[in-house]
């Protein structure tokens, strides 16, 4: 249930970063700067798309499934961690000819939203890759602590 909890959230804070991008696209003027405009229509339509596979009901498909999940989760952090260090490239200097300055609002939403989104679809990750590998579901049956499903203990 957390992990599922998790990867919601995850989407949903993709979502935002998405969001941020299209706004950014649509009502600041990026859409007149060549190749950020483009890329900053990119990020907007794969967050939405990503997001919306993270927020389908991936792990009902056994481990294929939570392989899925785990991968979906994976390309989330990709587009999250991708934006920031585009981000950050783009105030230290020209990113394809345009260098961004100071922190407006937006940036500072888009770095939250980058940052929450690379720590939650992380988490989520890891933990449906553990998944698929029969991690969560087996370890009492692996610990010498616990007796597992129908064993006594000690035994």
């Amino acid at each position: 249930m957390t992990l599922l909890v998790t990867r919601r959230l995850g989407a949903l804070s993709l979502l935002a970063v998405g969001a941020v991008h299209l706004q950014q696209y649509l009502g600041a003027g990026y859409s007149s700067i060549p190749t950020i405009g483009w890329l900053f229509l990119l990020n907007a339509i794969g967050s939405a798309l990503v997001a919306a596979a993270l927020l389908a009901p991936l792990e009902r498909a056994g481990r294929r499934g939570e392989l899925a999940a785990s991968l979906t989760s994976a390309i989330g952090v990709t587009i999250a961690v991708g934006s920031l260090i585009a981000l950050f490239v783009s105030e230290s200097g020209p990113l394809f000819g345009f260098q961004e300055t100071g922190y407006r609002a937006a940036i500072v939403v888009a770095i939250a939203a980058e940052a929450v989104t690379a720590i939650l679809l992380t988490a989520a990750a890891l933990g449906h890759l553990s998944r698929s590998r029969g991690g969560e579901r087996d370890w009492r049956a692996r610990s010498r602590w616990h007796p597992g499903p129908g064993r006594p203990h000690g035994a």
